[in-house]
């Protein structure tokens, strides 16, 4: 706490001084955390005073509020270009980042609670500079460019950043939440379940189930909660998580077993994570896929699209598409169109690394949807679609992507569209290079492993991969690409490890 303040005083945040007339200053409280470290063990005890800016009126204590975030996609591209490029990656922090940056408003606030002024109690607080709370603080932040001097911290390679588990290794990175999984499964007495090989059967077929018992919504958004940001790294949940987040609403028993169910898989996964290699390179490429009417509340279709930089997945999504589509043509096209949209995002982000794409390619697997984009003419039997997403052709005559088909056998997007069985699951989540133990085949066969422990689940993937090098299946990517895996044979190998 007295570290604190004293950060106050260096940096000239605020100046003691006399009410003004009407003067509604807001207070102050402390909040205290233990931050952990990447095992999860306590490395600092931290004090941190902050404004209850909840307390503020918009209009008349601000006139505009900006919340800074970093976008998910953005970090995993750095971690992909660091890996591929052979960087080791630094993490560095600014000091009470909020206390550099000035404000405009004028902003009064309490006296800290426990180191009031004996011999000044009435006076309130002037604020010069940003605090932790108030409305206006993250704008002040982001309203000037970053320059002058900030009193840093280095804290060495990256390894444990917005939850999220990083090790970075001379063969790959390998991003992980192993920790977190524990965690979540522990909070929801999960961790003795038994285990399951899928997050979704693909017999399911759930609806609002307005017969069945209602079940305690905090619990059920709370799981649904905790599951979301899981994905940051698990893309294999993605499609599960969010078809059942759309119950959040009015939860039933069907529900939640269905969720409990992701936990039960993770309880079989808990280490999976994405493996970006070093040996990768920089080709951006996009898939798209959807699932026509799969939604059977109000018959809406699933768009699921997926990027990839080089081998390494760093976006993705699984989302309802907003309308009611006509067709399976319409429905790809939609899902194209939203895939050319982030490819373009990434495309502009990446400009930033010092790299340029020609025409990008996006893989889907409808000849029709590609038809669409491609020739105007069929555009007189398209009016019904939205003209937004008629763009997807205007960027293809541009040049700027490129529409090819590809089988649906190796369309990565199938894994966020729909339910798979077991095979097809295992295939397409090797495809995108999720996994704990990740293996190169050699054309001497060797098998070589890195990063994580090996279980029982992997050892079942490299005896595929070895059969199949044995038996002349093609395998691209550490994925079977031709030739069908019974999945019996699988679940004997399970057994016999």
């Amino acid at each position: 706490m007295h570290e604190e303040l004293e950060n106050f005083e260096r940096n000239h945040v605020w100046d003691l001084v006399e009410p003004p007339p009407n003067c509604h200053p807001i207070g102050t409280m402390w909040v205290f955390k233990n931050k952990q470290g990447e095992d999860g063990m306590v490395v600092r005890n931290k004090a941190r005073l902050v404004a209850q800016g909840f307390c503020q009126k918009e209009g008349i204590d601000y006139e505009e509020t900006f919340a800074p975030i970093a976008r998910l996609e953005a970090i995993r591209i750095l971690l992909a270009f660091a890996a591929s490029k052979g960087f080791k990656l630094q993490q560095m922090d600014v000091k009470s980042a909020f206390l550099n940056w000035f404000i405009e408003e004028e902003v009064y606030v309490r006296q800290p609670p426990g180191f009031e002024s004996a011999r000044l109690p009435d006076r309130v607080y002037k604020l010069r500079k940003a605090l932790y709370g108030p409305k206006q603080a993250p704008r002040a932040c982001f309203a000037e460019r970053m320059s002058g001097e900030f009193e840093m911290s280095l804290m060495g390679e990256l390894r444990f950043f917005l939850g999220l588990r990083i090790g970075q290794g001379l063969e790959g990175t390998f991003v992980h939440q192993a920790k977190y999984t524990r965690d979540i499964l522990k909070k929801f007495n999960m961790g003795d379940s038994k285990p399951m090989t899928t997050p979704m059967s693909t017999n399911t077929a759930l609806d609002a189930d307005e017969d069945g018992e209602t079940v305690d919504q905090k619990e059920f958004r709370g799981m649904i909660g905790s599951l979301l940001y899981l994905t940051a790294t698990r893309p294999d949940i993605q499609f599960a998580v969010c078809l059942y987040a759309r119950y959040q609403a009015s939860p039933r028993t069907s529900h939640r077993q269905a969720v409990k169910r992701i936990f039960r898989y993770l309880k079989f996964t808990p280490k999976l994570g994405l493996w970006y290699s070093s040996g990768s390179s920089l080709f951006l490429r996009g898939f798209s896929d959807a699932d026509h009417a799969g939604c059977r509340i109000d018959h809406k279709s699933t768009s699921g699209t997926c990027q990839l930089l080089g081998t390494s997945l760093v976006s993705w999504s699984s989302c309802k598409q907003a309308s009611v589509s006509l067709s399976t043509t319409e429905v790809e096209y939609i899902a194209a169109a939203s895939c050319c949209s982030q490819l373009l995002w990434m495309k502009a982000t990446l400009s930033d690394f010092g790299l340029r794409f020609g025409k990008i390619p996006l893989l889907v697997d409808s000849t029709f949807a590609i038809s669409i984009a491609k020739n105007p003419v069929l555009h007189s039997r398209t009016k019904h679609i939205d003209v937004r997403f008629h763009f997807l052709r205007d960027h293809y005559e541009k040049g700027d992507i490129d529409l090819v088909h590809v089988a649906s056998e190796i369309q990565l997007a199938d894994i966020f569209t729909m339910p798979l069985e077991f095979g097809a699951f295992v295939r397409l989540r090797g495809a995108i290079h999720v996994g704990d133990a990740f293996f190169s085949l050699t054309l001497k066969n060797k098998l070589t492993l890195d990063m994580c422990e090996i279980d029982s689940f992997e050892l079942v993937v490299c005896f595929l991969a070895l059969t199949c090098s044995v038996t002349g299946w093609r395998c691209v990517d550490n994925a079977l690409i031709k030739g069908e895996i019974e999945s019996q044979w699988i679940g004997l190998i399970a057994l016999l490890v």
